[in-house]
């Protein structure tokens, strides 16, 4: 009977809150209620603060699309160099004054850019730190195959419509052979990824030194931005690289350029069919497992697994769902875009933990990375074989 008790009070509690936001609903519903909230003074500034976030929601589109318009016309890099007047940017941009005008209007209330003595125009808080970020550049015009994929959302949600445009922007998400694809098709993603890598590489390398560790290989490491990154972080460190041919291909030209060819080695295959190169003590999975659904998941787990060593040490880095202070970022941006893309989801800390536990991994400790907005990491340790010496 005591344990009884515990039972009914929560259900009592749940039962209360139910009730509770049940009549907040309703409230919140009624145009009455809304007028008399954002009239009243103790309420005012609540209502105004939902009012705008709700419009936000309603024009992020063409929010966005501002940010998109200043990256293509290159205003903030121009801006670099001191601000200037509307005119003279219209001139270096190549539209009328009012039309500049406009746009500069628009990314001022966004704090892209600000207005400055002498009425020129110069970066904002939000759009100084976009001056040479090839990264965010390239994730900015990218979006263009995303939204052309929400156009109808509801369509995207039922499996109808067209075909999708990230679908092919990312050619192995929807491929029966991923290890057949040719050069050409890997083009546009692996430099993306590559362009991209710089914004997540410094998150995990600071939260996970490599130092005490011999042999990196990373797993879909695209054109070897991050193992570039790691190399510099830790002079001593072996490096090797695991992506399909046509991307191992496009990273040995990369390598061959960056000087680090005697310290890294480079193997193409398919990790859903081939085994993973052996020797490496710790691994690396960065925006991979998100990519797939929870059995390629598993199996990819499971391979890197049979390729490290008892108590090898796994860095599993991406955008992680229900992140404090990140959730739109995980659950509404990724879950939408990885519904594009055709598979793949973002998951929460818990599943991923689930995921490596039933793949052969223990000890599985997230560790707190400067920018969660961009990226969660876990590290894992593979379990000793059963019957090991630990």
């Amino acid at each position: 009977m005591p344990a009884v008790r515990p039972i009914a009070l929560r259900s009592l509690r749940s039962t209360w809150v139910d009730r509770w936001l049940a009549l907040r609903d309703r409230l919140l519903a009624r145009r009455s209620f809304q007028r008399w909230a954002a009239a009243f003074a103790l309420t005012a500034p609540v209502a105004r603060t939902r009012a705008r976030a709700l419009f936000d929601l309603v024009a992020g589109f063409v929010y966005s699309q501002v940010l998109l318009a200043c990256v293509q016309l290159q205003v903030f890099d121009l801006l670099a160099s001191g601000p200037m007047s509307v005119a003279a940017l219209a001139h270096r941009i190549g539209l009328s004054v009012d039309a500049c005008e406009r746009l500069v209007a628009a990314a001022v209330s966004l704090r892209l850019l600000e207005r400055r003595s002498d009425d020129r125009i110069g970066l904002g808080a939000l759009g100084a730190p976009m001056v040479g970020n090839a990264a965010l550049a390239a994730m900015v015009q990218h979006h263009g195959a995303l939204y052309a994929d929400l156009r109808d959302p509801v369509a995207l949600l039922r499996g109808e419509g067209p075909a999708r445009a990230l679908a092919g922007y990312w050619p192995y998400a929807d491929a029966s052979a991923p290890g057949d694809l040719s050069g050409d098709s890997v083009a546009a993603y692996s430099a993306l990824m590559s362009a991209s890598q710089p914004l997540v590489a410094d998150e995990i390398l600071d939260a996970y030194p490599l130092a005490g560790h011999r042999r990196l290989l990373d797993v879909g490491g695209g054109e070897g931005a991050f193992l570039a990154s790691a190399a510099a972080r830790a002079p001593s460190l072996e490096l090797v690289l695991f992506d399909l041919p046509a991307v191992a291909e496009r990273a040995r030209r990369r390598c061959a350029a960056s000087g680090l060819p005697r310290r890294m080695t480079i193997v193409g295959g398919s990790f859903l069919t081939d085994p993973l190169p052996t020797g490496a003590d710790i691994a690396s999975l960065v925006r991979v497992i998100h990519d797939h659904d929870d059995a390629t998941a598993l199996h990819i787990l499971r391979a890197v697994r049979r390729a490290l060593p008892d108590h090898g040490c796994l860095l599993l880095a991406e955008p992680m769902a229900a992140t404090p202070g990140a959730q739109a970022m995980g659950d509404a941006y990724f879950g939408f875009y990885l519904l594009a893309m055709g598979r793949g989801r973002a998951r929460t800390v818990s599943e991923l933990t689930a995921l490596l536990h039933a793949a052969g991994f223990d000890r599985v400790q997230p560790r707190k990375t400067r920018m969660p907005l961009q990226t969660g990491l876990l590290v894992a340790r593979v379990a000793p074989a059963q019957g090991a010496v630990t």
